[in-house]
């Protein structure tokens, strides 16, 4: 028979073990380049006895092959929103219920009833932003309020612009300058667009996600890129101006899920609650460059970055969440794609 001193022992020890301070085990994220700050998983391994490992993709495409394929061992993946949509309905994704969890308090409430994932059941914010483009100012002096610069440009930028390796992005940008539709698949608007990329072409350099070497190095003096990639852009070169369009601009939001099946769910969990405490999102911020979507997390950012002009869109301009566009549109937009890259 048990002493109740032996008794209260061990009942103290397992309302100890119990606590997520001491989870211990492993978790393995898989997350785009140059985008997770080695401070945050540090804090999180160190606070939670979790060894943490990072591996790291270009695209949602690239992503979204390796899970699809199987067995990838990756616990956490961090798509952007219409991913998040195509993932949950293809069942890709663990119901984690984030909107259980402690922090949720602190998600900005625009951001809970999202459209790919309304009322938070299986994903939180990582970063949100928008896609347009920066210029190098001391190249061009001319206004850059519009997406012409890229389809367009003036004669100093021609040859010196880098386009993302992104078919959605790029061709949302062409809808956009031509304003027409997002998705819309008509093939005479479709023709539109195909022709403008392809005129367009003739005056772009590159095709790369790594904006931020490219406009730094000067190898281009004119990108489409980011906004948080824009301010840490201009951390190197003042000169570096991130563009605020009169066409409507690319938002997108970047999300932690949990994949179906990943063999350290708890651990996924205590990150996915991890990453909303204010202080937590705010590393995030520190080294991506963006906002992310947690109230109070601007007092944990470098002096002056959540009242940058990156970071705060200026009244009179509109941006917009583009869903995925259906099946029979993507596979025009392959065509379209797959022509433009020859």
């Amino acid at each position: 028979m048990k002493t109740l001193k032996s008794i209260l022992i061990a009942g103290v020890a397992a309302v100890a073990f119990a606590g997520p301070a001491l989870a211990a085990g492993e978790l393995h994220i898989y997350n785009w380049g140059d985008y997770t700050n080695p401070d945050l998983i540090a804090k999180f391994e160190k606070q939670y006895d979790v060894k943490v490992s990072l591996d790291t993709y270009d695209s949602n495409e690239t992503m979204l092959a390796k899970v699809r394929a199987g067995a990838s061992g990756y616990d956490i993946v961090v798509p952007s929103d219409y991913t998040v949509k195509v993932m949950v309905d293809e069942g890709m994704l663990e119901e984690t219920k984030p909107n259980t969890m402690e922090n949720f308090k602190y998600m900005i409430p625009k951001f809970v009833d999202v459209y790919w994932d309304s009322g938070r059941n299986y994903s939180v914010p990582w970063q949100f932003g928008l896609t347009v483009f920066a210029v190098n100012t001391d190249k061009y002096k001319g206004p850059i309020d519009s997406l012409g610069i890229l389809f367009d440009p003036p004669a100093e930028l021609k040859g010196r612009i880098n386009m993302l390796d992104d078919m959605n992005s790029v061709i949302h940008a062409a809808e956009r300058y031509l304003n027409l539709p997002r998705c819309g698949g008509e093939k005479e608007n479709l023709k539109k667009v195909s022709e403008l990329l392809l005129k367009a072409k003739e005056n772009w350099r590159t095709f790369s996600y790594d904006t931020i070497p490219k406009m730094t190095s000067g190898d281009v003096d004119a990108s489409q890129t980011w906004n948080g990639a824009a301010y840490r852009m201009r951390q190197a070169n003042p000169a570096i101006k991130f563009a605020y369009t009169k066409e409507v601009m690319e938002g997108w939001m970047d999300n932690v899920v949990v994949l179906k099946g990943a063999a350290n769910i708890e651990n996924a969990k205590l990150f996915q609650n991890f990453i909303m405490a204010p202080e937590n999102a705010g590393l995030i911020s520190a080294f991506a460059g963006y906002d992310n979507g947690i109230m109070d997390s601007h007092k944990y950012m470098p002096n002056g970055m959540g009242d940058s002009p990156e970071m705060n869109m200026p009244a009179g301009f509109a941006s917009e969440f583009t869903p995925p566009c259906p099946k029979e549109v993507v596979e025009m937009y392959n065509k379209i794609w797959t022509n433009l890259k020859k």
